[in-house]
Protein backbone atom coordinates (compact mmCIF):
# COMPACT_ATOMS: atom_id res chain seq x y z
CA UNK A 1 0.00 0.00 0.00
CA UNK A 2 1.45 3.56 -1.08
CA UNK A 3 1.11 5.61 1.93
CA UNK A 4 1.03 9.53 0.10
CA UNK A 5 0.38 12.93 2.32
CA UNK A 6 1.70 16.61 2.12
CA UNK A 7 2.71 19.04 4.54
CA UNK A 8 -0.75 20.90 5.83
CA UNK A 9 -0.88 23.83 8.44
CA UNK A 10 -1.39 23.31 11.60
CA UNK A 11 -2.82 27.02 12.25
CA UNK A 12 -6.78 25.36 12.35
CA UNK A 13 -5.35 22.38 14.72
CA UNK A 14 -4.68 18.64 14.70
CA UNK A 15 -8.41 17.31 13.81
CA UNK A 16 -8.40 19.60 11.04
CA UNK A 17 -5.22 18.92 9.14
CA UNK A 18 -6.84 15.06 9.50
CA UNK A 19 -9.59 16.15 8.14
CA UNK A 20 -8.70 17.93 4.86
CA UNK A 21 -5.62 15.40 4.26
CA UNK A 22 -8.95 12.78 3.89
CA UNK A 23 -10.14 14.88 1.70
CA UNK A 24 -7.29 14.82 -0.51
CA UNK A 25 -6.99 10.72 -0.71
CA UNK A 26 -4.14 11.04 1.79
CA UNK A 27 -3.26 8.61 4.48
CA UNK A 28 -0.62 10.53 6.06
CA UNK A 29 0.58 13.69 6.12
CA UNK A 30 3.73 16.09 7.47
CA UNK A 31 3.33 19.80 9.62
CA UNK A 32 5.44 21.89 11.15
CA UNK A 33 5.34 22.05 15.00
CA UNK A 34 6.16 25.72 14.76
CA UNK A 35 6.58 28.58 12.35
CA UNK A 36 8.82 27.26 9.91
CA UNK A 37 10.77 30.21 10.54
CA UNK A 38 10.94 29.46 14.14
CA UNK A 39 9.33 31.23 17.52
CA UNK A 40 7.14 30.09 19.78
CA UNK A 41 4.87 27.20 19.65
CA UNK A 42 0.87 27.77 19.94
CA UNK A 43 -0.23 25.60 22.51
CA UNK A 44 -1.44 22.07 22.22
CA UNK A 45 -5.34 21.32 22.85
CA UNK A 46 -5.48 17.86 24.18
CA UNK A 47 -8.81 17.34 23.25
CA UNK A 48 -7.58 18.32 19.57
CA UNK A 49 -4.77 15.89 19.62
CA UNK A 50 -7.22 12.95 20.56
CA UNK A 51 -9.66 14.35 18.47
CA UNK A 52 -7.14 13.61 15.29
CA UNK A 53 -5.81 10.49 17.45
CA UNK A 54 -9.30 8.43 16.80
CA UNK A 55 -10.14 10.20 12.93
CA UNK A 56 -6.91 8.70 12.33
CA UNK A 57 -7.48 5.21 13.76
CA UNK A 58 -11.13 5.15 13.03
CA UNK A 59 -10.13 5.50 8.84
CA UNK A 60 -10.03 2.65 8.07
CA UNK A 61 -13.37 1.78 9.13
CA UNK A 62 -14.46 4.48 8.10
CA UNK A 63 -14.20 3.67 4.27
CA UNK A 64 -10.70 5.50 3.96
CA UNK A 65 -7.64 3.81 3.65
CA UNK A 66 -5.57 3.08 6.89
CA UNK A 67 -2.50 5.69 7.79
CA UNK A 68 0.93 5.73 8.24
CA UNK A 69 2.98 7.70 11.27
CA UNK A 70 2.88 11.40 10.72
CA UNK A 71 6.31 13.42 10.07
CA UNK A 72 6.57 16.50 12.04
CA UNK A 73 8.81 18.57 11.03
CA UNK A 74 11.47 20.86 12.69
CA UNK A 75 11.36 24.70 11.77
CA UNK A 76 14.10 25.37 8.83
CA UNK A 77 15.53 28.22 10.65
CA UNK A 78 17.48 25.92 13.67
CA UNK A 79 21.03 25.05 13.16
CA UNK A 80 22.32 22.65 16.24
CA UNK A 81 25.95 23.04 14.77
CA UNK A 82 25.57 26.96 14.16
CA UNK A 83 29.21 28.43 15.15
CA UNK A 84 27.16 30.69 17.30
CA UNK A 85 26.24 29.71 20.84
CA UNK A 86 22.60 31.58 20.65
CA UNK A 87 21.73 30.05 17.75
CA UNK A 88 22.58 26.43 18.88
CA UNK A 89 20.74 27.09 21.94
CA UNK A 90 17.76 28.05 20.34
CA UNK A 91 17.78 24.72 18.45
CA UNK A 92 18.16 23.15 21.38
CA UNK A 93 15.12 24.77 23.02
CA UNK A 94 12.78 24.56 20.15
CA UNK A 95 13.64 20.81 19.55
CA UNK A 96 13.58 19.68 23.24
CA UNK A 97 10.07 21.03 23.59
CA UNK A 98 8.97 20.10 20.28
CA UNK A 99 9.58 16.20 21.69
CA UNK A 100 7.95 16.96 24.49
CA UNK A 101 4.48 18.56 22.60
CA UNK A 102 4.68 15.32 20.43
CA UNK A 103 3.79 13.24 23.45
CA UNK A 104 0.42 14.32 22.55
CA UNK A 105 0.68 12.05 19.34
CA UNK A 106 2.80 9.23 20.31
CA UNK A 107 4.08 6.88 18.25
CA UNK A 108 5.29 9.48 15.13
CA UNK A 109 7.67 10.70 13.52
CA UNK A 110 9.88 14.14 14.13
CA UNK A 111 12.04 15.18 11.25
CA UNK A 112 14.89 17.80 11.08
CA UNK A 113 17.60 19.36 8.53
CA UNK A 114 20.85 18.42 10.24
CA UNK A 115 22.12 21.95 10.32
CA UNK A 116 25.01 24.08 8.22
CA UNK A 117 28.87 23.82 10.30
CA UNK A 118 29.26 27.36 8.68
CA UNK A 119 33.06 27.01 8.23
CA UNK A 120 34.06 25.10 10.97
CA UNK A 121 34.24 21.77 9.25
CA UNK A 122 32.20 18.35 8.64
CA UNK A 123 33.35 16.67 11.78
CA UNK A 124 32.67 19.82 13.93
CA UNK A 125 29.71 19.87 12.39
CA UNK A 126 28.50 16.40 13.39
CA UNK A 127 29.91 16.42 16.63
CA UNK A 128 27.29 19.26 17.87
CA UNK A 129 24.72 17.82 16.04
CA UNK A 130 24.91 14.75 18.39
CA UNK A 131 25.93 16.37 21.21
CA UNK A 132 22.42 18.20 20.93
CA UNK A 133 20.55 14.86 19.93
CA UNK A 134 21.78 13.15 23.17
CA UNK A 135 20.82 16.05 25.59
CA UNK A 136 17.09 15.83 24.04
CA UNK A 137 16.56 12.45 23.25
CA UNK A 138 14.84 10.17 26.06
CA UNK A 139 14.80 6.11 26.20
CA UNK A 140 11.09 7.11 27.14
CA UNK A 141 10.20 9.22 24.49
CA UNK A 142 7.51 8.04 22.03
CA UNK A 143 8.67 9.85 19.33
CA UNK A 144 11.44 8.96 16.73
CA UNK A 145 13.79 11.54 15.49
CA UNK A 146 14.43 11.64 11.71
CA UNK A 147 17.86 13.08 10.20
CA UNK A 148 16.72 14.69 6.94
CA UNK A 149 18.93 13.57 3.75
CA UNK A 150 20.42 16.93 2.22
CA UNK A 151 21.54 18.53 -1.40
CA UNK A 152 25.06 18.92 0.56
CA UNK A 153 25.14 22.90 -0.67
CA UNK A 154 27.41 25.17 1.24
CA UNK A 155 28.40 23.77 4.69
CA UNK A 156 25.33 21.67 5.29
CA UNK A 157 25.50 18.08 6.88
CA UNK A 158 23.77 15.54 5.78
CA UNK A 159 24.43 15.52 2.39
CA UNK A 160 26.50 12.40 2.48
CA UNK A 161 25.07 9.06 3.86
CA UNK A 162 28.41 8.86 5.80
CA UNK A 163 27.65 12.35 7.42
CA UNK A 164 24.31 10.77 8.29
CA UNK A 165 25.64 7.67 9.85
CA UNK A 166 28.41 9.60 11.92
CA UNK A 167 26.07 11.13 13.43
CA UNK A 168 23.41 7.75 14.32
CA UNK A 169 26.78 6.64 15.29
CA UNK A 170 27.36 8.47 18.17
CA UNK A 171 23.66 8.80 19.16
CA UNK A 172 22.69 6.84 22.27
CA UNK A 173 19.32 5.46 22.02
CA UNK A 174 19.32 4.41 18.76
CA UNK A 175 16.19 3.18 18.87
CA UNK A 176 14.67 6.64 18.87
CA UNK A 177 16.49 7.71 15.78
CA UNK A 178 16.35 7.38 11.96
CA UNK A 179 16.38 9.06 8.37
CA UNK A 180 13.99 10.30 6.69
CA UNK A 181 15.15 10.60 2.64
CA UNK A 182 14.24 13.79 0.23
CA UNK A 183 14.05 12.75 -3.79
CA UNK A 184 14.82 16.24 -4.38
CA UNK A 185 18.01 16.57 -1.77
CA UNK A 186 19.35 13.18 -3.00
CA UNK A 187 19.52 13.44 -6.78
CA UNK A 188 20.81 17.19 -6.09
CA UNK A 189 23.49 15.50 -3.89
CA UNK A 190 24.49 13.29 -6.43
CA UNK A 191 22.61 9.82 -5.76
CA UNK A 192 21.58 8.56 -9.53
CA UNK A 193 17.93 8.12 -7.96
CA UNK A 194 16.63 7.81 -11.85
CA UNK A 195 18.94 5.51 -13.53
CA UNK A 196 20.51 3.53 -10.86
CA UNK A 197 17.68 3.25 -7.61
CA UNK A 198 19.06 -0.22 -6.97
CA UNK A 199 22.41 0.98 -6.23
CA UNK A 200 21.71 4.12 -4.21
CA UNK A 201 19.31 2.16 -1.68
CA UNK A 202 22.23 -1.23 -1.74
CA UNK A 203 24.54 2.36 -0.97
CA UNK A 204 22.37 3.37 1.66
CA UNK A 205 21.79 -0.27 3.06
CA UNK A 206 25.75 -0.28 2.98
CA UNK A 207 26.67 2.84 4.38
CA UNK A 208 22.88 3.58 7.26
CA UNK A 209 20.70 1.05 7.14
CA UNK A 210 17.36 0.53 5.51
CA UNK A 211 16.00 -0.28 8.93
CA UNK A 212 16.85 3.13 9.37
CA UNK A 213 14.72 4.53 6.50
CA UNK A 214 11.39 5.52 8.24
CA UNK A 215 10.11 8.13 5.83
CA UNK A 216 10.14 9.94 2.45
CA UNK A 217 10.23 13.36 1.12
CA UNK A 218 8.51 13.41 -2.07
CA UNK A 219 9.30 15.91 -5.04
CA UNK A 220 10.60 16.72 -8.02
CA UNK A 221 14.14 18.88 -8.73
CA UNK A 222 14.16 22.37 -10.52
CA UNK A 223 17.83 21.31 -10.85
CA UNK A 224 20.24 19.59 -12.87
CA UNK A 225 21.86 16.05 -10.99
CA UNK A 226 24.51 16.39 -8.75
CA UNK A 227 24.29 20.38 -8.27
CA UNK A 228 24.35 20.38 -4.80
CA UNK A 229 21.27 22.95 -4.29
CA UNK A 230 17.77 22.89 -2.88
CA UNK A 231 15.05 23.76 -5.35
CA UNK A 232 11.59 21.55 -5.41
CA UNK A 233 9.94 21.34 -8.49
CA UNK A 234 6.03 19.81 -9.57
CA UNK A 235 5.60 16.04 -9.44
CA UNK A 236 6.51 15.21 -13.26
CA UNK A 237 7.66 18.74 -13.78
CA UNK A 238 11.51 18.46 -12.95
CA UNK A 239 14.53 17.06 -13.33
CA UNK A 240 13.53 13.73 -11.67
CA UNK A 241 10.47 13.35 -13.88
CA UNK A 242 6.94 11.49 -12.93
CA UNK A 243 8.82 7.91 -14.10
CA UNK A 244 11.60 8.18 -12.20
CA UNK A 245 9.94 8.52 -8.87
CA UNK A 246 6.78 6.49 -9.87
CA UNK A 247 9.66 3.99 -9.57
CA UNK A 248 11.09 5.09 -6.36
CA UNK A 249 7.91 5.35 -4.83
CA UNK A 250 6.93 1.42 -5.76
CA UNK A 251 10.24 0.34 -5.25
CA UNK A 252 9.80 -3.03 -2.96
CA UNK A 253 12.68 -2.02 -0.21
CA UNK A 254 10.65 1.30 0.13
CA UNK A 255 7.22 -0.10 1.13
CA UNK A 256 5.39 0.62 3.89
CA UNK A 257 7.28 4.52 4.51
CA UNK A 258 4.74 7.43 4.45
CA UNK A 259 5.72 9.60 1.48
CA UNK A 260 5.26 13.28 2.15
CA UNK A 261 4.79 15.50 -0.63
CA UNK A 262 6.48 18.98 -0.38
CA UNK A 263 6.26 20.47 -3.82
CA UNK A 264 5.18 23.81 -4.12
CA UNK A 265 1.07 23.73 -4.46
CA UNK A 266 -2.07 24.06 -2.96
CA UNK A 267 -4.65 21.88 -1.60
CA UNK A 268 -5.87 20.88 -5.26
CA UNK A 269 -2.14 20.53 -6.26
CA UNK A 270 -1.37 18.13 -4.10
CA UNK A 271 -4.88 16.32 -4.34
CA UNK A 272 -4.16 15.76 -8.08
CA UNK A 273 -0.69 14.57 -7.36
CA UNK A 274 -1.71 11.72 -4.66
CA UNK A 275 -4.45 10.87 -7.54
CA UNK A 276 -1.76 10.95 -9.88
CA UNK A 277 0.84 8.62 -7.79
CA UNK A 278 -1.94 6.33 -7.19
CA UNK A 279 -2.65 5.46 -10.31
CA UNK A 280 1.25 5.19 -11.59
CA UNK A 281 1.40 1.72 -12.37
CA UNK A 282 5.81 0.54 -12.38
Amino acid sequence: MLYLGYHLSSANGFEAMGKEALLAGANTFAFFTRNPRGGKAKDIDPDDAKALISLILNAGAAGALPFAPLVAHAPYTLNPCSDKANVREFAHMCMADDLQRMEYLPGNYYNFHPGSHVGQGIERGIEMITNLLNDIITPEQNTIVLLETMSGKGSEVGGRFEELAQIIDGVQCKDKIGVCMDTCHVHDAGYDIIGDLDGVLEEFDRVVGLGRLRALHINDSKNPFGSHKDRHACIGEGSIGLDAIGRFINHPKLAGLPCILETPNEFEGYKREIEMLRAYSV
